[in-house]
């Protein structure tokens, strides 16, 4: 157990008092939950304290452009059957946000941890986790994260030998050869729907063929690898060929395949499929993400999509029109500055809904909808937007820090 055999150094113990004496003063003052910020001045008063923290703990380290925050808190909740779990749930996925995290958890056996793709070699160093899961990787935050292959490639290097099982997705070309790289790869056909950054081969720069649900490179036989675990429907396979049902209230087809990788994680550690699907369930809502609450009498459904992957997901959730939807892009720094990405989204997948448009980036949004020939309505205040929508349930579709600010007009 942490802290049991090896107590924290007389230093590593000042960090983690300080960190969270700044955590809490951060938190008084009304400037969110204080773990990045503590996290960072725990880190300056000790440089190891991540290794030393991650020193007790099984650790899992979970990377993608999508779905991270959701698929670490669904295997945070499987191992709960294996014993205690610490975890940065609500998405502090940086190494001072991670550090914070693990300060948390004294008495756990396993730590469950998002990283950003840009850390995951570096974290990946500093904890020697058993087991990383590695979702997808797609175009995100332009103006600051290297192109994909990039980042594949970063993680092929950074990964190369670890010790760690690698629960991998089959189905993401840049995936697998950023996996292939490690000595134990667990394979997952988890689907992938967004297509659109995994034209060419990762490996050669040949164009990738994909007959069917199948890919491979014609000029250099880079291909996918066969699945020992797959999403079928509303069931997990497993090694053995049995089928267990997924029970999930979260919604569609990207939480299935994010539960599929849940159960195979689970599995490195000796919780049986059936009983890591089951206490997934638990799981109703991820930092306020599927939330239905009410404003202004009526019911809105908070949806979070960052980059054209998440998007595309996201418009396959939402209820058929006439339901009205609300579409919301801020350009913020933690949502990166260059909304380019904006074009490569399919809205008239909306065609038929009507659309109100907010935050601060409005206006790029409304552009992008004249030349999809969409019709919908600029609008200043989600108070306005809401008033506007016709009667129903409004599903409400937001990137980061526009999510955020929604969370807060609602009282979410």
């Amino acid at each position: 157990m942490a802290g049991n055999s090896d107590p924290l150094s007389p230093r590593a113990k000042l960090a983690v008092t300080a960190g969270r004496a700044v955590a809490a003063a951060s938190r008084a003052a009304g400037r969110g939950s204080g773990s990045v910020i503590g996290g960072r001045v725990a880190l300056k008063l000790d440089p190891d304290l991540l290794a030393r923290l991650a020193q007790h703990l099984d650790v899992i380290l979970v990377s993608a452009t999508n779905g991270k925050t959701t698929t670490t808190r669904l295997i945070a909740e499987a191992l709960r059957a294996a014993g205690p779990v610490v975890s940065n749930a609500l998405g502090a996925n940086m190494p001072a946000g991670i550090t914070s995290a693990l300060a948390g958890g004294s008495d756990a056996k396993y730590a469950v941890i998002e990283v950003d793709e840009k850390y995951l070699a570096g974290v990946a160093r500093d904890t020697d986790p058993k087991c990383i899961a590695l979702l997808n990787l797609s175009r995100d935050q332009l103006d600051r994260a290297a192109e994909t292959r990039m980042m594949a490639e970063h993680w092929r290097e950074g990964l190369a030998g670890s010790k760690a099982v690698v629960v991998a997705n089959a189905d993401d070309p840049l995936v697998v050869w950023a996996a292939s790289s490690s000595p134990n790869v667990v394979w997952v056909a988890a689907g992938q729907m967004w297509k659109d950054d995994a034209w060419s081969c990762p490996s050669c720069g040949g164009v990738m063929q994909r007959p069917g649900d199948d890919w491979f490179c014609g000029e250099c036989g880079f291909r996918r690898p066969t699945p020992s675990w797959a999403l079928s429907g509303d069931h997990v396979l497993d090694p053995h060929g049995s089928a267990w049902p997924i029970h999930l209230q979260l919604p569609g087809r990207a939480n299935k395949a994010n539960a599929a990788s849940s159960a195979a994680v689970a599995a490195v550690f000796g919780v049986p499929p059936q009983v890591a699907l089951e206490r997934m369930y638990q799981v109703q809502a991820v930092a306020g993400r599927y939330d239905v609450v009410q404003f202004q009498q009526r019911d809105l459904r908070l949806l979070l999509a960052k980059n054209p992957a998440g998007w595309l997901e996201t418009f396959s959730l939402i209820d058929p029109p006439p339901t009205p939807v609300i579409l919301s892009v801020n350009a913020r720094s933690a949502d990166g500055t260059d909304t380019s990405w904006l074009w490569d989204v399919d809205y008239t997948r909306l065609t038929g809904h009507p659309i109100f448009v907010l935050g601060d980036r409005k206006l790029d949004l409304a552009v992008r909808l004249e030349v999809a020939n969409q019709s919908f309505q600029v609008c200043d205040t989600l108070d306005q937007a809401v008033q506007l929508a016709p009667p129903g349930r409004i599903e409400v579709i937001a990137n980061y820090t526009a999510f955020q600010d929604l969370r807060r007009r609602v009282g979410n």
